[in-house]
């Protein structure tokens, strides 16, 4: 296990904490006011920063905000992060306007414990994706103490979150977990290494390519694996099924192939899906059978009978890992496979059996539906939960203190 910041003591400490302020802003014309639109990820690490304040700690937040391809893509400064970040905390965060340097340096050593600052995005540093050692340096010369809390950019080994630890390590300081990501691998972790059984997967999402690996290892680790989406396509036309104007990749067929052949009862595919003319909110749609999906149609969402067979093989599941959508979520006509799922599977977690939201899309369905609370654990990473159900190890953790 990892150690987190309850093993450690951080009265009068510098530390240096990697968040996930990756968050949706209101526009990206500098010269128009920019705010935070959605600040579910900065209150998600509130538990940490708290924490680490009333522990007598002086705080330096670094996180990465949109793509900037330089320092110059002033549309992605920290700004409207730290504006609200200092409401939630109801304390002054002061914002740099550098990654590291002289101004940087010199804010650092005037900060008093209670103290809260921000660097500025990580990635105006061009070393930050490089896991540039000198970046990883400056970083760590900051602080007594590095805390990662960061889930979201676990499986990118960058200065901020993996050469920083290194760092701070080879200086004789602690390199943690914060509480979120402490929950991420708790969760997930126990998922992959120790699951109990019954252990149910559903995969949705368009694209069956990402996914790959990760259905191979939970054939391997779960009981049944349940199929949705549009990466369900590619699985049906692999069994010889026409599938009309649906998405299909087709360069994904023989792997699909490989894993209809190789899965035998465990992989479980729609019985139905509901069709339509076109891509569109107001398109006229149908449910059909599998069997029956007409040359000029495309599915866009698990049918009526799927829903119910999913919820027949989901009887009696102790562990359930969801991740990806069952269709076109975001349009309310194909909305019904996913918010059913969604509804079923928060009716479970309510009984004691352990669900856990993989991150991206299925995190946002579940929180669109209003269900967020009733699951045991939403993952707040997309990519890194893939990686880690693929039994990848996630250089941002494995680097963190062993207990």
């Amino acid at each position: 296990m990892k150690k987190t910041i309850q093993d450690i003591d951080v009265q009068g400490k510098k530390v240096l904490v990697r968040v996930d302020f990756n968050v949706p802003l209101s526009g990206k014309d500098p010269s128009q006011p920019i705010t935070v639109t959605d600040d579910t990820r900065i209150q998600a690490a509130l538990p940490t920063l708290n924490y680490l304040l009333e522990g007598g700690a002086a705080l330096i937040l670094c996180s990465h905000l949109g793509r900037p391809k330089t320092a110059a893509d002033v549309q992605y400064a920290m700004n409207p992060v730290a504006v609200r970040l200092s409401e939630l905390l109801g304390r002054p965060v002061a914002k740099l306007d550098e990654v590291v340097g002289e101004s940087v340096t010199a804010a650092v050593a005037a900060m008093q414990p209670g103290d809260v600052l921000i660097l500025e995005n990580t990635r105006f540093a061009p070393g930050e994706t490089k896991n540039d050692p000198a970046l990883s340096q400056a970083l760590a010369d900051l602080a007594d103490v590095y805390v990662n809390d960061a889930f979201g950019s676990a499986h990118r080994a960058h200065s901020s979150t993996e050469g920083v630890a290194r760092a701070v390590q080879a200086k004789g300081g602690a390199a943690v977990a914060g509480f979120l990501l402490g929950k991420e691998i708790e969760a997930l972790g126990g998922a992959v290494n120790n699951p109990p059984h019954p252990y149910v997967a559903i995969m949705g999402g368009a694209k069956i390519s990402d996914k790959i690996l990760v259905i191979d290892n939970l054939l391997r680790l779960a009981d049944k694996v349940l199929i949705g989406g549009g990466m369900a396509n590619t699985f049906l036309k692999a069994q010889g099924h026409e599938v009309g104007k649906s998405l299909v990749e087709e360069e994904a067929l023989e792997e699909a192939r490989r894993l209809l052949a190789q899965s035998g009862d465990k992989l479980i595919l729609p019985l139905d899906v509901v069709v339509a003319d076109k891509f569109a909110a107001d398109a006229e749609a149908e449910n059909v059978l599998v069997s029956k999906i007409p040359a000029d149609r495309m599915a866009l969402d698990i049918g009526v009978e799927t829903l119910a067979e999913f919820g027949r093989q989901l009887e009696g599941a102790q562990l359930v890992i969801w991740n990806g959508p069952m269709g076109v979520f975001e349009m309310s006509r194909f909305a019904a496979g996913t918010n059913g799922l969604a509804i079923l599977l928060g009716t479970m977690a309510a009984k004691g059996t352990q669900v856990i939201i993989g991150g991206g899309d299925s995190a946002a369905a579940v929180a669109q539906a209003g269900l967020a609370e009733q699951m045991t654990h939403v993952s707040t990473g997309g990519g890194a939960s893939l990686e880690l159900l693929e039994g990848k190890i996630l250089p941002g953790i494995a680097v963190l203190d062993e207990k």
